[in-house]
């Protein structure tokens, strides 16, 4: 074999990364069984908040040692490989930037009654239409002010030398869209700082493109009602004095000076006499101080307080290493700490860390702001700020240009009057943003702020300094909640899917191919570990829909294994040695496994690119598991086989058990002959499936429809007509009540308020639930899920979709769909160079679509109801990649024999060519069943669906390449049959 070293290499390579990457894995669950273990008590109560105390105070220590390097936990949690929400529990949320606020506050929030109108109408049409609030705005203005221009409403004093009376109505547009792409920018800068205060390990946080919506994941959150008011919390900017560590008086300064000097000595000469008594003062507090730390702060044996007490980088005032922030946050907060601080000083932190020159270290200033004690209102709020740019100073370097109304200029004025020379501190949240110094007295609202700035963060900083002149809240339009003990579900549902899945596989193969089967089960093995492994160096979350990708690709992996056995058995059977027999096994098998991987893998992409959270998920393992499966099962087995061959053709490795060794041979079925039998049976069910599902409806999922959802543990069985029965007359018929999984476990969905997004609509809503439950079955809500007691229920999960949202899935869903048959399109034309081979794949394509669509309808009509869903869309997006994996297969086998045909007739080359893949097909078939059975019943509620449409794709999928896709291409090259006929003839 040719480059086994390559191979050896690059295997050993990415063994050795996975490897690393994973050992964080392994790390953070140790230390996370030492935070369970520390906070159990006697009983076996677990106090989460007393874990979570335990591994904050770890969050910046060192915790981990490899090959000499130091990683704290917070490094730890950041490369292992993480849990999904639904694996773990925790809040996903997304966040609209409302566009109604920054219009308004461009135009000076003017009493006009059309412009207000047009507003009005705009917001009230944006809850069911996807197009931009700016397009609707401007149809709204153009109905209620006819002949009237932008320019008369935008054209203030705010926006001179943006707008002007001579604006036309076009370009103030392109002003508006500016102001809103800012002010989503700016709302995703901050959101992201306020986010990362939260605490919460491995939160996820991006913008959907496109849109004005930001999405948030935060893993393992307990307390939600905090979440929505830290998202939905306005900013607040302002300018404060900066007060310099050498003006803190005989308090912090003297402390700090006196430490590093004396290196604690208590002996001091007449002239150190402030100093002396501060020690004192500070010994005095020390002592306090280390025994409340004892209590809060189990890994610091020493309770070393000292990091507040020494200026660690004199030249940077109160600068500190970021892993010293959080301890020295607890020592801010003990009210005996504020007898060393002046009552006009309040201590905030920078918002972003820097490396002093000389150091490698990353450290934070904390500054010292001028605020009498418990005073919140700063010397200069950030609502007269009325715009701020990105610019360019004199010097050429970015800086920033910012523009004040006419208190603003004069309170300016005064401020910086008496600080030249000192610094203003920008604050936003209680962070300092930056603190310039003032060069002299700024006359006017004109100002340009200076200093070592990238042209990004210039950029951010202008966004930053307009979060006061255009206010942009944010509103939650979709949530979902998971309790703890529904991710726990959800963990032991996908291991025993994954375990179970691989165990049959495991069987089968050896059973089929004796030692080619134990190589394709290495492979596999190979397989797992690297998707797992490079999950972990992405940085991903492996979910409960990547489990399912793991599975799939387990059932799915195994087909370019038996494509290449399938070709040694042929080879061998035709008379060539063994030696040769695998030679021409794998290079006969490499360009149907690459193609058929190829258009699996677009449909991958696809879905990555245009899904949105479980979908992405599951493509993202989907991609991974085909790559690594392809360089698994290609040149990982060929070396292994290699190896196991050493000797030649008297090599004892095997490729068939007794039983198997010429199953599915020598099939000779005419195939093309029953095609419009095949025809006739597919439309009947397809018409008959789409006709229930016109008159009884198929069942669209929250994420489609819009509403609210939630997920109900009871002590007991509950019957989900009578809750429903109950609940209809609490949400005037619009709920609906189903199993979830279990007798005990129903799921409540309603559209009740489905087109209101604030908290009051959503509490109600939650309340009328708890009532509604309450009455009909007698039971009492409860917050404790995992300790049910009797005649008790709670709700482990919730979900909400807005309107809007809805429309946004469907409408991605659609995208997704038709650029996934264009791409395979495209692709099958390349490589087969006839048009007819890509037309038929897609006809085979949209049968198969519409035939699991119509088995949903038909499932229902006999009272097994699937909800059609996003998770749903990823399945038949994966049935697509499937099926289209098995027709390559056979159309790289058509496209073989057509060059080897000579004088042979068209039709048959056909034939022959599905008889000769027949034994593959089904073989892979009945593995990739197998798994997916093993995800219908074993998989869970949340994939119930999932599987089902798999289960119907696999069976169609094979069907459909036989019956369907090879015999349309026999139809469309009519033409070139009747030629060839004619030719007989003469």
């Amino acid at each position: 074999m040719q480059n086994k070293g390559v191979i050896v290499f690059l295997t050993v390579v990415i063994t050795a990364l996975c490897l690393y990457y994973l050992s964080f894995t392994f790390v953070s669950n140790g230390i996370q069984q030492k935070a369970t273990a520390y906070a159990t008590d006697a009983s076996g109560n677990v106090d989460f908040g007393q874990r979570r105390a335990y591994l904050d105070s770890i969050w910046r220590e060192p915790v981990y040692n490899f090959l000499g390097a130091d990683f704290t936990y917070q490094e730890i949690k950041e490369t292992e490989l993480g849990l999904g929400l639904d694996l773990q529990g925790g809040m996903h949320v997304t966040l609209e930037v409302s566009p109604v606020e920054i219009v308004k506050g461009l135009a000076g929030n003017p009493k006009d009654a059309g412009f207000n109108k047009a507003v009005d109408e705009a917001k009230e049409a944006s809850k069911t239409s996807t197009d931009k609030f700016v397009n609707l705005f401007y149809s709204a203005w153009q109905a209620n002010n006819s002949g009237k221009n932008l320019s008369s409403i935008f054209a203030t004093a705010a926006n001179r030398g943006r707008i002007s009376l001579e604006s036309s109505d076009s370009e103030i547009l392109e002003i508006i869209d500016t102001e809103v792409e800012n002010a989503i920018d700016r709302s995703f800068n901050i959101l992201r700082t306020r986010i990362d205060r939260f605490g919460t390990s491995q939160p996820n946080i991006q913008r959907i493109q496109g849109s004005g919506r930001i999405q948030i994941e935060l893993p393992g959150v307990d307390n939600q009602e905090r979440v929505r008011n830290l998202l939905q919390g306005v900013a607040k900017l302002q300018f404060w004095e900066v007060a310099e560590v050498n003006e803190l008086g005989g308090g912090l300064e003297a402390i700090n000076s006196a430490w590093v000097s004396s290196n604690k000595s208590t002996s001091a000469s007449s002239d150190e006499t402030g100093a002396t008594e501060e020690l004192s003062t500070e010994d005095s507090l020390r002592n306090a101080l280390e025994e409340q730390l004892a209590e809060i702060d189990p890994l610091n044996p020493s309770n070393d307080v000292s990091p507040i007490f020494s200026l660690l980088y004199p030249n940077y005032g109160l600068a500190y290493e970021v892993r010293d922030t959080m301890i020295i946050n607890r020592i801010l907060k003990n009210p005996d700490y504020n007898v060393l601080l002046p009552r006009d000083i309040k201590l905030l932190w920078g918002v972003k860390p820097f490396t002093p020159e000389g150091t490698s270290d990353e450290v934070l200033e904390l500054y010292a702001i001028k605020a009498p004690r418990g005073t919140d209102e700063a010397p200069l709020e950030g609502d007269v700020v009325t715009d701020a740019r990105q610019a360019l100073d004199q010097t050429s370097r970015p800086a920033v240009s910012m523009q004040m109304n006419a208190e603003g200029a004069r309170k300016w004025r005064a401020l910086t009057a008496s600080n030249i020379g000192r610094r203003i501190a920008v604050v936003l949240d209680d962070y300092v943003y930056t603190a310039p110094v003032v060069n002299g007295e700024i006359p006017s609202g004109q100002s340009e702020i200076s200093g070592n700035f990238t042209l990004q963060e210039a950029q951010d900083l202008a966004n930053i300094l307009k979060s006061g002149s255009l206010p942009a809240p944010t509103q939650i339009v979709e949530e979902s909640i998971i309790g703890p003990t529904l991710g726990k579900e959800a963990q032991s549902q996908g291991i025993i899917s994954m375990v179970a899945g691989l165990v049959i596989v495991v069987v089968f193969m050896v059973a089929y191919y004796a030692k080619g089967g134990l190589v394709a089960i290495s492979a596999l093995v190979f397989n797992i570990f690297f998707i797992l492994g490079i999950l972990a160096q992405l940085g991903a979350a492996l979910t409960l829909p990547g489990i399912a990708g793991i599975v799939l690709t387990i059932g799915m992996s195994i087909d370019a294994n038996v494509l290449i056995f399938e070709r040694i058995k042929e080879e061998l059977r035709n008379g060539a040695g063994l030696m040769a027999a695998i030679n021409a096994g794998y290079n006969k098998a490499f360009s149907a496994i690459l193609d058929s991987n190829v258009t699996t893998f677009l449909t991958g992409a696809i879905l990555y690119a245009l899904g949105q959270g479980p979908v992405k998920g599951f493509a993202i393992v989907l991609m991974i598991g085909i790559a690594s499966s392809f360089f698994s099962a290609v040149f990982i087995t060929r070396v292994i086989v290699s190896w196991m061959s050493k000797k030649g053709d008297n090599s004892s490795i095997s490729f068939a058990t007794p039983f198997a060794k010429n199953a599915l041979t020598g099939i000779n079925f005419d195939f093309l002959s029953k095609r419009k039998v095949a025809y006739l049976i597919s439309t009947g069910i397809i018409v008959v499936g789409l006709a229930i599902a016109a008159i009884s409806g198929l069942k669209f999922g929250v994420d489609f429809t819009g509403g609210r959802s939630y997920i109900v543990a009871f002590e007991q069985p509950v019957v989900p007509s009578d809750l429903k029965v109950g609940l209809d007359s609490e949400f005037d018929g619009s709920v609906e009540v189903k199993t979830y999984g279990a007798n005990n476990v129903l799921k409540v969905t309603t559209s009740y308020l489905i087109n209101e997004d604030d908290d009051a609509s959503n509490k109600e809503v939650e309340e009328k639930v708890k009532e509604g439950i309450t009455n009909v079955t007698g039971m009492t809500f409860t917050e404790d899920a995992e300790n049910l007691g009797a005649n008790q229920f709670a709700i482990t999960g919730s979900s909400k979709v807005g309107a809007t949202v809805a429309d946004d899935i469907k409408a991605s869903s659609a995208e997704a769909m038709i650029a996934a048959l264009i791409a395979i399109f495209l692709y099958i034309l390349v490589r087969f160079r006839k048009w007819q081979f890509s037309l038929a794949s897609i006809i085979a394509l949209i049968h198969d679509t519409l035939f699991v669509i119509a088995a949903f309808a038909i499932a229902s009509a006999f009272g097994a109801t699937f909800e059609i869903d996003q998770v749903f869309i990823a399945a038949v997006l994966t049935v697509i990649g499937y099926s289209i994996n098995d027709t390559v297969i056979v159309f790289d086998r058509i496209r073989e024999n057509l060059e080897n045909r000579g004088t042979g007739k068209l039709v048959k080359v056909f034939n022959d060519a599905i008889n000769q893949t027949l034994g593959r097909t089904l073989i892979t078939s009945f593995t990739t069943l197998i798994v997916v059975l093993v995800l219908l019943v074993f998989g869970g509620e949340v994939l119930r669906g999932f599987s089902f449409a798999l289960f119907i794709g696999v069976v169609v999928g094979t069907y459909s390449s036989v019956y369907i896709a090879t015999p349309i291409v026999v139809d469309l090259m009519k033409k070139e049959l009747d030629q060839e006929k004619e030719k007989q003839k003469a």
